[in-house]
């Protein structure tokens, strides 16, 4: 099975984003931590949060984990930087849709994240895409959040 040319471009974007992830590593003192794991391939992730104004002023992940879940990481603590607790939870509920039914109308509030919604084409893989945007909606929603 040939990769189409758009196909192949998908796959470097998540190579890249996975092997040169954004905002990975630790902030010195978050306001929210979470660490969830994937028990069905072995991917562990450290979320922490620094809330300001009633936003995300920063984001960093840490754990290890496949290219998915850490390309997701990645490109989910992009787009949620800046953003309210609210409209964070809104990008989750859109990117569990895109990634299970491989769409969602309202897929753009996900910029580049919105990659990812060819992992709908392997379902044992949707837990690896979905670890890092459960862990998001889990440290904004459980309060103080340390695990």
């Amino acid at each position: 099975m040939a990769l189409t040319k758009l196909d192949q471009m998908y796959r470097q974007v998540i190579l890249d984003e996975a092997y040169h992830p954004r905002h990975h590593g630790k902030i010195a003192d978050p306001d929210r931590e979470i660490t969830l794991r994937n028990p069905s391939c072995g991917d562990v992730l450290t979320l922490q949060v620094k809330l300001q104004d009633g936003k995300v002023q920063d984001a960093r992940f840490s754990g290890s984990g496949c290219t998915i879940s850490q390309a997701s990481g990645s490109l989910m603590t992009e787009q949620i930087i800046g953003q309210t607790p609210a409209h964070i939870l809104d990008m989750v509920a859109t990117f569990s849709d895109l990634v299970i039914d491989g769409e969602n109308p309202h897929e753009d509030i996900l910029g580049d994240a919105a990659i990812l919604k060819g992992v709908h084409q392997f379902p044992a893989r949707v837990k690896c895409a979905m670890l890092a945007w459960k862990a998001a909606a889990q440290v904004l929603t459980e309060g103080d959040a340390h695990d």
